[in-house]
């Protein structure tokens, strides 16, 4: 298990008692609903047709913080037919790139379609639950996707549970985590102490816990568990790092944390953290896991 996210839909007092839904559509539109608090996805169509020739429809359409394709599929309780559903669709989705640009367009604008990012399509399988044979499918499987277990707690709270997950072509934590491998990767792109400053922050951040992925798009680093925790930016005297901890719940240093709330900048995170040595990243991680908790 790779942690438990909650989330109120009513607010006040509530009895928690773990249910599934009643209907498999209750769980679509509690998702599609709060998509982007619950996944980090932004959420584009809801039952979208794959066309008279493919016959189907896709249960959600969405895109990810990196700008990468989402396909989201949804079981009330156990199906062994979610994940090969799921990669059905996303199939006919990477043969249909066009489409979805125009559906991007139409929905968030020109300039959100051209940073559609396509080297790591990725699917959501939500579920009631899931069975042995599909943790061993997602880890054999070459594709991003991510297998996330609902509950329904009381008449206010939804929690998500992501059970599995595999990056595809995102970076999983376990080669991260192999001596040497991630300071190599880094200090490739980076000179002298910087290069391996951002290889010793590449180490903890995949280091947080299981399910750790990493995403390289071209101004910045990405990592995830089903979204963004803390997004790198690369300087020639500094690091930057975006995270999702809430600035209002943490005391602001200058020069080392500030809040970046309505600012715009590269990858995603309202808490900015500015690295310069190994003694910054010490006092960094406490506010890295933080934000591995939020996300």
């Amino acid at each position: 298990m790779l942690g438990l996210r909650l989330f109120n839909l009513k607010g006040g007092v509530t009895e928690v008692v773990s249910r599934l839904a009643e209907v498999e559509g209750d769980v679509q539109d509690l998702v599609e609903a709060h998509m982007e608090a619950m996944l980090g996805v932004t959420f584009l169509a809801s039952e979208y047709s794959t066309g008279p020739v493919h016959g189907g429809r896709v249960d959600s359409l969405g895109i990810d913080e990196n700008g990468s394709p989402v396909v989201i599929e949804y079981k009330r309780s156990t199906d062994a037919g979610v994940i090969n559903q799921g990669l059905f669709y996303l199939a006919w989705l990477m043969d249909h790139r066009d489409a979805f640009r125009r559906l991007v367009r139409d929905r968030l604008g020109a300039q959100a379609a051209a940073r559609v990012r396509w080297s790591a399509p990725r699917l959501i399988c939500v579920a009631g639950d899931f069975t042995r044979y599909d943790l061993h499918a997602v880890r054999e499987h070459r594709h991003s996707i991510d297998l996330v277990r609902y509950r329904i707690f009381g008449g206010e709270h939804f929690g998500l549970e992501t059970v599995a997950s595999t990056g595809g072509t995102r970076t999983p934590a376990s080669a991260g985590r192999r001596r040497g491998t991630a300071r190599e990767e880094r200090a490739e792109r980076l000179d002298g102490a910087m290069g391996e400053l951002a290889a010793a922050v590449d180490e903890v951040l995949l280091g947080l816990g299981e399910g750790v992925t990493k995403v390289e798009n071209q101004t910045y680093t990405a990592y995830q568990r089903l979204q963004n925790f803390a997004c790198v930016c690369s300087r020639k005297s500094r690091l930057l790092v975006y995270l999702k901890a809430s600035p209002i719940e943490i005391e602001l240093v200058p020069g080392f944390s500030r809040d970046v709330t309505g600012l715009g900048h590269h990858g995603t995170g309202n808490l900015e953290v500015r690295l310069h040595s190994e003694r910054d990243l010490e006092r960094a991680q406490e506010l890295f896991r933080m934000s591995y908790a939020a996300a």
